[in-house]
């Protein structure tokens, strides 16, 4: 929860000079347990030097980063640039065990990447068990120097992450469900820039204020760092537009409100053309899984009346104001959309239930009627590695650590939406990986089961960006749904909200030599499995082919 306050304020911004080339950014992350506040309680909290969000990094448009991290946390911990497309820089992108082994405690690790072509918002998070809960920041890319906006320039920009935040140790609670089988206790509490705001205890003081003055048109580069829910977003009684989403320019469009998946980000400008007074703007879980507990936000419960006004959300099923939010987005200008495809893949995405292992307690098997928790695409469950990362082993050459057998399909056909059979809710385990050559033109199909429960899946494709074709509801049928698929102007992501009982198209080219994964963004549904990994082969010469991997790279 956090306020606009429009009174007149005098704001001071000290700018300092760039050249019109690209520059090197050098920064320090030191990740260490700070005391951290919320809630009335006080807990020893994983940040990023000391600051809670993260600091956040403005670069341009051609920049390179350098962040060194340095992990004084008890800790294993990676840190992921979410959406930078890392081009020949796999070893930088940080997914534990993908493309790199965790830099342990007492140890550091040089991140080195440059971003071109990108701009807009995007974020950088921990990518190691729960840690991002409460490690993460913006990443910022402005406009080459000389350049613009397609906007009217905005007055000022202002980050506005949300969050969600454990009144205990998220580590603990991850740790307990993995033992368990069961789900994981539900946050208690969403936060805008890690503030729960006026209407949770202990926290009227620190509520997140946004000011704007009259006539003036502000830019705000809305994040959902919530780490397994997606959430609407509002600001009472003001219209919103939106210019971009995860660092790719939109044709704008008008709206009262936005839905962001975990992972997501949207820039939207915003006008000061109410009367001077306090407005609220808040968040509220969208859960469109049926049965699945969420956690409320203090709107939806019994709070003290504010004083600020407070907007009107949608209900927290509220599938049909997802759907006409997500098909407003279009590309700016036409797109490049890939058309011969060499590639036609299609992945069903679910949950599942494993059945009690014989050597287990029954306090090791608490999900639905004695089962264990899981979740799979294309019947596999995807495990992790232990012993060398992914992209490590392929390089190397290291065999017994994956295999390329990924299916190009569902290894059964079923009717995904409908009434599943109980014998297809147990996948199979795996490190699987699918092979694609360099330059291939891929087009997956998306499909939601409702094994277990249908739900929406926020899907995250690491060293890419994709085009979003076409989305629907129910099964995917080739034969009529083709004629829906936007090859002019679809909107450009690397996060792409699959529809509860439903499909989503996308469609890239696998123009980036690594191992990237691609799995849900909710984070209880990746440690269940809910991932898998394509392994993009090195083209012909130096730019086609992936980097050595730097000397300073952790070792398992």
């Amino acid at each position: 929860m956090g306020i606009f306050n429009k009174f007149s304020f005098i704001f001071l911004v000290i700018f300092l000079s760039l050249s019109a080339n690209a520059e090197v950014q050098r920064h320090r992350f030191v990740i260490q347990a700070t005391k951290v506040k919320r809630l009335c309680k006080t807990h020893n909290t994983i940040t990023v030097n000391g600051m809670f969000p993260g600091p956040p990094l403005e670069i341009k448009n051609g920049d390179t980063l350098e962040v060194q991290v340095v992990n004084k946390a008890r800790y294993n911990v990676t840190i992921h640039w979410h959406g930078v497309r890392q081009m020949r820089t796999g070893w930088a992108d940080g997914p534990e065990f993908v493309t790199q082994c965790p830099i342990r405690p007492g140890g550091s690790y040089t991140y080195r990447f440059t971003v071109q072509g990108q701009e807009g918002t995007l974020w950088w998070h921990a990518h190691s068990s729960w840690l991002r809960a409460t490690v993460y920041g913006a990443l910022i890319i402005r406009p080459r120097e000389g350049k613009s906006y397609p906007f009217p320039k905005p007055k000022r920009e202002t980050p506005i992450l949300l969050g969600e935040w454990w009144d205990t140790n998220p580590i603990d609670v991850v740790r307990e469900a993995k033992r368990t089988g069961a789900a994981p206790n539900v946050s208690d509490a969403y936060t805008i820039n890690a503030q729960p705001g006026d209407l949770y205890k202990c926290s009227s003081k620190e509520t997140t204020i946004v000011p704007i003055d009259s006539g003036e048109t502000n830019l705000l580069r809305v994040i959902n760092a919530a780490l397994n829910q997606p959430l609407f977003f509002k600001v009472a009684n003001h219209k919103l537009t939106v210019v971009g989403a995860d660092a790719s320019y939109t044709k704008p469009f008008t709206t009262s409100v936005l839905m962001l998946g975990p992972g997501q980000t949207t820039d939207v400008l915003i006008r000061g053309d109410q009367p001077p007074s306090r407005y609220y703007m808040a968040a509220r879980a969208y859960q469109s899984a049926q049965n699945a507990p969420f956690s409320a936000s203090c709107a939806a419960k019994k709070c003290n009346a504010p004083t600020p006004i407070m907007p009107s959300l949608p209900a927290y099923n509220d599938t049909n104001t997802v759907t006409a939010f997500s098909q407003s987005f279009r590309s700016r200008e036409k797109a490049e959309v890939p058309t011969d495809i060499d590639e036609s893949l299609f992945f069903t995405i679910g949950l599942g239930l494993n059945n009690c292992p014989p050597n287990f307690r029954k306090r090791r098997c608490q999900g639905p009627n004695g089962t264990r928790f899981t979740a799979s695409m294309n019947n596999v469950s995807f495990v992790l590695p232990r012993n060398f990362s992914l992209l490590q082993a392929y390089q190397q050459g290291i065999p017994g650590v994956f295999t390329t057998d990924f299916p190009a399909n569902p290894p059964l056909k079923f009717d995904y939406t409908g009434n599943v059979s109980r014998s297809l809710f147990q996948p199979v385990p795996g490190t699987k990986l699918y092979k694609l050559k360099y330059g291939s033109r891929v087009q997956i199909v998306l499909q939601d089961t409702s094994i277990v429960t249908p739900e929406n899946h926020p899907i995250h494709l690491h060293g890419y960006d994709f085009y979003i074709i076409a989305q629907g509801f129910g099964n995917f049928d080739p034969k009529k749904d083709t004629s829906k698929f936007n090859l002019v102007d679809p909107p450009m992501r690397n996060t792409v909200g699959v529809p509860v009982n439903g499909w989503a198209v996308i469609r890239f080219v696998a123009d980036n030599p690594g191992v990237w994964i691609m799995h849900c963004h909710l984070d209880v549904h990746i440690n269940w499995g809910l991932a898998m990994a394509f392994l993009v082969e090195n083209g012909v010469g130096e730019l086609q082919t992936i980097q050595p991997p730097p000397p300073d790279l952790p070792i398992c």
